[in-house]
C-alpha cells in the first residue's frame, strides 16, 4: 500500500520518537537543561578508597559538607590540570566558607596513582584538594556509582605506553551525599564559584 504524505510524516515522527527513547535510556535520563546543564535524576554515589597514606577514606567521611568530585589520573595532559586549576580558584574564592567544600579527585589509575606521587600531583594545585586511590575493583565500584566512564587505551607516545580516556566533568554533591549536578569541562571557574556560594 502506498503511504500519503501525511503518513509518512506520522512515521517518520515515530521513528524519531523512538530513537530519543532510546537515548534517554542509554544515558540512564540525562538531559541538557536551557541553561546548558546536565542534569539527571538524582543519586547518591559512594565510594570506599584511600588517601595518599593509605588511610581508608569513604564518602560517609564528608557528610555535612559540599564535594567537588573529579576523575582523572596524575598522567593527564589536559583536561585534568585544566580542571583543577578551575577547582583552585573556586576554593580561593570561597575565602571563609572554603571549609564547607571538599575538592576530591579519584584517581582511575591506580596502578601508578598512588602514595607520594598522588599527594604532590594535588598539593600542586591547591592544598585543599584530596587525592584518593584504590584497588581496581574499588576504582571500578567508584566510578560506577557516580555513573562515570573511565578506559585504559594504549598510546605509544604516552608514559608507560598507555592513557586513561574518562569523564571530564567536575561533579558537585550535597551534604546529605545526593548528587546535584555536573559542571561540564571547560567551565568558568567563577560560574561555578557562582553556582556555589548561591547554595551555601
Amino acid at each position: 500500500m502506498k503511504l500519503t504524505f501525511a503518513q509518512k510524516m506520522l512515521w517518520a515522527a515515530a521513528a524519531l520518537a523512538l530513537i530519543a527513547f532510546a537515548a534517554l535510556a542509554w544515558t540512564g535520563g540525562l538531559r541538557a537543561s536551557g541553561t546548558g546543564e546536565a542534569t539527571q535524576e538524582a543519586f547518591r554515589p559512594e565510594f570506599r578508597l584511600e588517601d595518599a597514606a593509605t588511610r581508608p577514606v569513604t564518602s560517609e567521611d564528608f557528610r555535612g559538607r559540599y564535594q567537588l568530585v573529579f576523575f582523572g589520573f596524575t598522567n593527564c595532559p589536559d583536561v585534568c590540570p585544566t580542571t583543577l586549576s578551575e577547582v583552585a580558584q573556586v576554593m580561593d574564592g570561597l575565602g571563609s566558607e572554603a571549609d564547607r567544600v571538599q575538592p576530591l579527585f579519584i584517581s582511575v589509575d591506580p596502578e601508578r596513582d598512588a602514595g607520594a606521587e598522588l599527594a604532590e600531583f594535588t598539593s600542586a594545585f591547591h592544598p585543599s584538594i584530596l587525592g584518593l586511590a584504590g584497588s581496581p575493583e574499588a576504582t571500578q565500584a567508584a566510578a560506577e556509582s557516580f555513573k562515570v566512564f573511565f578506559a585504559r587505551e594504549d598510546d605509544a607516545a604516552a608514559p608507560d605506553g598507555y592513557s586513561m580516556a574518562h569523564a571530564s566533568a567536575l561533579y558537585l554533591i550535597g551534604p546529605d551525599g545526593d548528587w546535584l549536578r555536573q559542571y561540564a569541562y571547560g567551565m568558568p571557574a567563577a560560574d561555578i564559584l557562582a553556582d556555589l556560594q548561591n547554595r551555601l
